[in-house]
């Protein structure tokens, strides 16, 4: 994670050798808004992997302060059972100015996890709401968390984060809130039914659980087996981690030419200028941008 030059040019290099022993594992998406449950799915879910035999890494994305830069790292704590499982391992990061909710480095870390014998992953995201789709682009399941009875059940229509998702799950359906949950599936279903079919073939699913309870957590894993193999078996799933692959090339020069461009000399020095003309009302920041822009190609 670190942005020293030399740190990631020894990172590239750990990386490439790992890549012989990675790609060995299902990568899962888990969203939805602060207060929807995640910890507490991911910890009732990843018990549920572990008690299977299998190895999870969980990538928690905190959200890093946009006033100090800080991140509180906290999901350890709220992990309990899940931190002191062998076959467990955790990892947050802070989301630091990474836009998508997930850290410019998870993709890598996917890698690292995947070489040291992790085959399920578990990419738990920021949640900010529809504008969250980084997500997407590495992994195999996007599952997405809602809680009943909290006004957005009309959502389902509208095109955005639930477009993307494979399945739905509405937590917390326990006690008092049962029928709700039961409602809110219902709403979720039909909104699904509106969108055209997925190029792959696949029917999002909604469910109801309650992480808290350990209910409904065994049939989230039908669900997610049920879509691993009508994938694999029509050839979706290699189509979509060769997309992954070629939009994270993409996505890494377009890091790399914003990281040279702001190392100029040139560019930090014009930059001032600019700034205290724009102040000035002596130039546009758009004109000023695409003079830096030229600057920058000499």
């Amino acid at each position: 994670e670190s942005t020293n030059p030399n740190h990631q040019q020894k990172a590239n290099e750990i990386i490439e050798k790992c890549l012989p022993y990675a790609n060995k594992s299902i990568r899962i998406g888990i969203t939805g808004v602060p207060g929807v449950g995640k910890s507490t799915f991911i910890e009732s879910f990843g018990k549920f992997f572990t008690s299977k035999g299998n190895k999870v890494a969980v990538l928690a994305i905190d959200p890093s302060s946009s006033i100090n830069k800080g991140s509180i790292l906290g999901d350890k704590t709220r992990m309990e059972e899940l931190v002191k499982d062998q076959n467990a391992y955790i990892r947050p990061s802070p989301s630091g100015e990474s836009l998508g909710g997930v850290a410019q480095k998870t993709r890598e870390t996917i890698i690292l996890c995947e070489a040291a014998g992790f085959n399920t992953i578990f990419i738990e995201t920021v949640g900010v709401g529809q504008s969250e789709t980084a997500v997407h682009s590495m992994v195999d399941f996007f599952l997405l968390l809602k809680l009943a009875g909290a006004g957005d059940e009309l959502q389902g229509i509208k095109r955005g984060i639930i477009e993307m998702a494979d399945a739905i799950v509405i937590n917390k359906a326990d006690n008092e809130n049962i029928k709700n949950a039961k409602l809110a599936k219902n709403e979720f279903s039909r909104a699904l039914h509106l969108y055209p079919i997925k190029e792959s073939k696949w029917q999002p699913k909604v469910t109801t659980c309650s992480a808290f309870y350990n209910i409904g957590i065994e049939n989230v894993s039908k669900i997610i087996n049920d879509y691993m193999s009508l994938t694999q078996e029509n050839g979706y799933f290699e189509i979509r981690r060769n997309e992954q692959n070629n939009y994270w090339l993409l996505e890494t020069i377009d890091q790399e030419l914003k990281t040279n461009f702001y190392q100029q000399t040139a560019i930090k020095k014009a930059l001032e200028e600019y700034g205290k003309a724009i102040k000035n009302s002596k130039t546009t920041p758009f004109k000023a941008a695409e003079e830096l822009l030229k600057l920058s190609k000499k």
